[in-house]
């Protein structure tokens, strides 16, 4: 068994393109998250080596346990992949991605067009297994193609006999993509079809959404995607909750506004350039304001924010409007952030 899973229920924070890179990672495993996983990469970026393929790849050590998620559909090409990124930056596992459903991906033959494809999709795990040795391989897939070809449990098997140690459900459709609710039955369903440890995946957005679906499934851990982007500190509140059953109230603002800032500031230094990196940001900015006081008010600042100093103008009138209208509590605190 994978060592994350004894004696303990691990929380994954889900990759996500364009979101989880080595920043965001680092700053989810502070507030909580027990294991990582890389943004998307191809098979054949890993073999090029490209510049973009370097970023991807780009991790701390206090990220591990962190896996490098690899995509594709050619067994051959993504087996010589992962010895290749083995070799390159050591991660703790490799993922294989079964369950993106944007069309770019699906269109050629990667993510969850290999649902439709069991064969293929058995002969990647296979040859990805024997590649990566001594690395454990895990994977993630969703719970089918559609409504009507849901699969689930027919596809967990055969990862389970190709030697994958671990697989996340989400419990979605590809033509679902992230619209209507997650299946829990079928996550639950394959939770007791297989051997391996199933984590799920999909509405996550609390600690009493852990609490319901272990109580409903056998899952072994959970995977927190969306949610994450907006509330990083749900990791801290799952484990506090798991640890004592107690339920951590929500950041102040205050403390939100610090972590946000933080971020920003971690990413504009380590990208060397300001406004470039601040444009990229905006669209975490935004998810950071759902559920913010004036959320509406601050995605129409974030359009257009190109420095810190922009942005810590923002924060300032944000605290201070709701000082005002006497909606800060000052008693809300987000705990310190957990060493290494």
């Amino acid at each position: 068994m994978l060592p994350w899973f004894q004696n303990q229920f691990p929380l994954y924070l889900a990759p996500m393109a364009g979101v989880t890179d080595h920043i965001f990672r680092a700053l989810c495993k502070e507030q909580g998250a027990d294991v990582l996983v890389t943004e998307f990469v191809s098979a054949e970026g890993i073999l090029r080596r490209n510049e973009r393929t370097c970023e991807y790849l780009k991790f701390s050590e206090v990220e591990r346990p962190l896996g490098v998620q690899l995509f594709g559909a050619e067994p051959e090409t993504l087996a010589e992949a992962a010895k290749a990124v083995i070799d390159w930056v050591q991660p703790d596992f490799i993922d294989l991605n079964f369950g993106c459903p944007v069309n770019k991906v699906v269109s050629k033959l990667g993510g969850s067009a290999l649902l439709k494809d069991c064969p293929l999709l058995g002969r990647v795990a296979e040859a990805v297994v024997r590649g990566a040795s001594e690395v454990p391989v895990t994977g993630k897939i969703r719970i089918g193609w559609s409504d009507t070809t849901i699969n689930a449990r027919e596809t967990a098997h055969i990862l389970e006999n190709s030697g994958v140690q671990a697989v996340a459900v989400h419990g979605r459709t590809k033509e679902q993509g992230y619209s209507g609710q997650a299946n829990w039955d079928v996550i639950g369903e394959v939770a007791e079809a297989i051997s391996i440890p199933v984590i799920g995946n999909g509405d996550i957005s609390s600690a009493m959404d852990v609490m319901l679906r272990r109580a409903q499934t056998r899952i072994a851990g959970v995977m927190i995607g969306r949610s994450a982007m907006s509330s990083p500190w749900i990791f801290r509140q799952i484990r506090h909750h798991l640890a004592t059953g107690e339920l951590l109230p929500e950041p102040s603002m205050e403390k939100q506004w610090e972590f946000i800032l933080r971020h920003c500031e971690l990413t504009v230094a380590d990208r060397g350039r300001e406004i470039p990196a601040m444009h990229s940001l905006r669209a975490r900015l935004m998810a950071y304001s759902r559920g913010m006081p004036g959320g509406k008010l601050l995605r129409g600042k974030f359009q257009s924010v190109s420095t810190l100093d922009e942005l810590r103008g923002i924060a300032g009138e944000h605290l201070a409007s709701l000082q005002t209208d006497g909606e800060i509590d000052q008693l809300s605190m987000l705990p310190e952030p957990i060493a290494g």
